[in-house]
């Protein structure tokens, strides 16, 4: 700064440099968004956190449910917008290996392992092959999922138990999996025709 320079002149480098010095250090700036919980679901397309806030949702973010785990982020005029919930800690986005009734067992290292993995968009998937017990008929439990993975209400598809046998695979909302509705014996059940479904 020249010999010349006013005590404005001074005031207005030391803001200028604070301002930038706000601007480059995120411990000054503050995040530009956080998790927060879900406390109401609101019928005009908000939801209210368990800390006071009101946050728009994305349409994305198509089942919101009390104690989800969200992001909100806020525009600089001060609204709240949540991008839809967190993954869970544990299963979400990754293959976890279903607990098989009794009997039933991986077809073999030619097939995917029966499993089941929960999306962060309120649906979650099956895959695999499980080899049915000798003398398989009628209703038969394959496994059963985790009560984060069964679906509210039963969830049917075509699938095939034999070669050229057809039957439904049920998913109850009790976790089970079930095979039904074939003639004849099973010799498997292909999960990979649940590749999603809904789970509220």
């Amino acid at each position: 700064m020249s010999d010349s320079a006013t005590p404005a002149d001074l005031a207005d480098a030391i803001r200028r440099q604070a301002v930038q010095a706000g601007v480059e250090t995120p411990a000054v700036r503050g995040a530009d968004w956080r998790l927060a919980i879900v406390q109401t679901v609101n019928s005009d397309g908000t939801v209210l956190t368990t800390d006071g806030i009101t946050a728009r949702r994305m349409d994305t973010y198509l089942t919101p449910t009390a104690d989800d785990q969200i992001l909100i982020t806020q525009s600089g005029s001060g609204n709240w917008i949540t991008l839809g919930r967190t993954a869970p800690p544990t299963t979400a986005g990754t293959w976890q290996t279903l607990t098989l009734n009794t009997g039933w067992t991986a077809f073999s290292a030619t097939y995917y392992t029966p499993a089941y993995r929960i999306h962060g968009d309120g649906t979650a998937a099956l895959a695999g092959l499980a080899r049915a017990p000798a003398s398989t008929t009628g209703v038969a439990t394959v496994g059963t999922l985790p009560a984060a993975a069964a679906p509210a209400k039963r969830v049917r598809r075509v699938t095939e138990v034999a070669s050229g046998i057809f039957g439904v695979l049920d998913i109850n909302a009790d976790g089970t999996i079930q095979i039904t509705d074939y003639t004849g014996t099973a010799g498997w059940a292909t999960l990979d025709v649940a590749s999603r479904y809904r789970l509220t």
